[in-house]
Parts: structure tokens; sequence; C-alpha cells
């Protein structure tokens, strides 16, 4: 009697995690389609039908079908993660690293429909292989040795290695920017453009490796990290639209691999992103907003991201001023990231999803308008 509740409950769970899926597919599409009815009065320049909804629904088709060959192959050659949070025992054995299907698709989409001729789209995308490797290395060093991956110091000194080299590859190379200057960040009036100089490279090194972080962070519920990626992406498509266009493809499809990976990543998970993906989808969002300059934006569609990488920070940092001071830790959250502290609190693993998703939709129109209204 007990187990057969116990199967209804879980069934139902999983229904909920269907349904967030579709509601996110249902806006996205919604979204992208509308963007392409008016990308003329954006862009101000004829582009090609269905400009962000191909390369988008491409990725999508291409990840859910290839997801279904993936996903029994990663089980045979016993790529699991190692899940550590006892509320998650059911996930023990789960494959991991879904990142080096779904991610390497998202990329090929958008060189293939620019024909590989964007720098800023081959430029972005380099940046996001580069994450994608750092996350490689952490997963099978989890793997193969049992361990927790690379140490943080070392994975932390690699990210910051590949933003320096970002920001000198954005430095020496001729893309498109924002009123054809480079080191412009455009911000909403009354602040208007904003030059920063020699400070730009140190803004984009530190974005890609924030993001980077926020993203793994946020990686630790079924489709929560693929889903607002995915609507993050969507976001970005529409701001870096009147500034380069390509850059919008990459983006759209980059969405588009996000949400095809839900098809085997929403509640209850059959595979892991792990830092494969959750490393390379944040290192790709900052190059998008590197390479036009909109951090802003950035900052607003990526706003669960963020408050996911507060909730670390906030948590560490009070936790060790209140035991330097009061020789005994405080704190703030039940548990960082913030997901875990909502999970504490009873709050179901679906619901905490399916309310991200809606804050986050809500978030990329914010962050679109104050993107077009500042290009």
């Amino acid at each position: 009697m007990l187990t057969w509740v116990f199967l209804e409950h879980s069934a139902c769970r999983t229904i909920h995690g269907f349904w967030n899926n579709v509601g996110l597919m249902l806006f996205s599409i919604f979204v992208l389609l509308l963007v392409d009815q008016c990308a003329w009065r954006i862009v101000r320049l004829p582009l090609a039908p269905f400009h962000l909804m191909r390369p988008f629904l491409i990725s999508v088709v291409s990840v859910s079908c290839v997801g279904y060959i993936c996903v029994p192959l990663f089980r045979m050659f016993k790529l699991r993660s190692i899940v550590r949070n006892r509320r998650h025992s059911s996930k023990r054995g789960t494959p991991t690293m879904g990142g080096l299907y779904f991610v390497p698709i998202g990329l090929l989409v958008a060189e293939a429909v620019l024909h590989f001729s964007s720098i800023e789209v081959s430029g972005a995308a380099a940046a996001t292989l580069a994450f994608a490797a750092i996350g490689l290395l952490d997963d099978f060093m989890g793997i193969g040795y049992k361990k927790d991956g690379l140490p943080v110091w070392i994975r932390v000194l690699l990210e910051i290695a590949i933003g320096a080299w970002f920001s000198y590859w954005l430095w020496t190379t001729k893309i498109s920017t924002p009123y054809n200057m480079k080191t412009v960040v455009p911000l909403p009036a009354p602040l208007g453009r904003v030059c920063l100089g020699k400070l730009y490279p140190v803004l984009t090194s530190f974005c890609l490796v924030s993001m980077a972080n926020g993203v793994n962070f946020t990686d630790g519920l079924d489709g929560l990290a693929a889903g607002t990626a995915a609507l993050a992406f969507i976001g970005m498509s529409i701001v870096v639209l009147p500034i380069c266009s390509d850059l919008s493809i990459f983006g759209a499809s980059m969405a588009g691999a996000c949400v095809g990976f839900l098809f085997q990543n929403q509640y209850k998970a059959s595979i892991f992103m792990g830092d494969t993906g959750s490393l390379a989808l944040g290192g790709a969002l900052a190059a998008m907003a590197s390479c036009t300059g909109m951090f802003f934006p950035l900052f607003i569609s990526s706003g669960i991201f963020v408050l996911e990488a507060l909730s670390v920070i906030i948590q560490v940092f009070v936790f060790q001023a209140a035991k330097l001071f009061r020789r005994r830790g405080y704190m703030v959250f039940r548990m960082a990231p913030f997901h875990h502290h909502l999970e504490l609190c009873g709050v179901k693993e679906p619901v905490i999803v399916g309310v991200a998703y809606l804050i986050a939709s809500v978030l990329i129109l914010c962050a679109a308008y104050v993107g077009l209204s500042s290009a």
C-alpha cells in the first residue's frame, strides 16, 4: 500500500515536470515568433524568415533525438553522477556529463545556419568549448576518482585564464560593436553610453567567471539550470539583435539545445548536464554580453543565477564572520544554494523549478526592454 502511494506521488511530480517543460517551450516559441515578426523594426534591415525560430527548432529536435541515443550509452559507460545530498539519494546512479552532447549540437547548429562565416559566433563558441573543457575535466575527476572533482582554486584559475584569453581576443579582433566603438557599455537613460576603456577586459573576465559559476550553482534540481538558461539565452538573443544579428542566432540555437536537453533532464531526470554543461552555458551567455557590451541586460535576464550565486556568497561570508567574531558559525539559509534552502523548507522540486521558470520569463522580458531601449 505504501509503495503504491509513493509511486502515485512520484508520478504526480513527474507530470508536473512535464508541464513545466511544455509551458517553457510554448512561451519560448511565442516570444521567438513575435520577435521574428517584428525583427525588421528592431534591426532596420531585412532578415531571413524565422531568423531566431529556425535555429531554435533545429537545436530542439536535434538534441532531443540525440539524447535518446546518448543516455543509454552514458549508462553503459557508467558515466554516473555522485550524489551526496541525502534528499536526492534516489538520483544516485543517474548518468551525468550531458553537456557532452547538447552543447556541441547547439554550437554546430548556430555555425551551420551562419555557414561558419561569423567571427563573433566563432569566438563565443570557442569560449563556450573552453569552459566545457574545464567542466569535463572536473566531471571526469569526480567520476573516475570518486572525489569532488578539480580543486576549487585550480578550477577558478583555469576560468580566469580563459576569461583573460577571451578579453585579449575581443581587444585585438574586429567585431560588430555598439556604435562601432569597443569597450562601450550601453545603459538605459539617463546614463546612456559608458566607455570603460581598459576596464572593459576586466569586466569581461569577471563576467565569464561569475556567470559560469552562477549556472553551476543553479544546476542542483532537475531542469532548473537548463530551463532558466534557455530563457536567459532567449532574452540575450533579443537584446543583441540590433548590434549583432549573428549572435542572436547563436543564442537562439543554444536556447533550443537547452530545451531539447530538457526532454531527458526534466523531473525525474534521465541525465544531468554536469559541470561540462553548466560551465559551458555560463561561458556562452557571458560571451554574448562581452561581444556586445550588454552586461546590464545579462544581469537582469540571468537573475536566477545571480540569486543562486549570491545565496552561496552570503552563506559563506556570514558563517565565517560569525565564526570569527562569535566563535560560532551562523547560517542565513538552511542550505545554499537557495534552491536547497527551499527544498528543506518543504517546497517540492517541480514547484521550485516551475516558479523559477515564471520568474525567469518575467526577467527576460524586462531585460529585452532595457536592452533594446539602450541599444
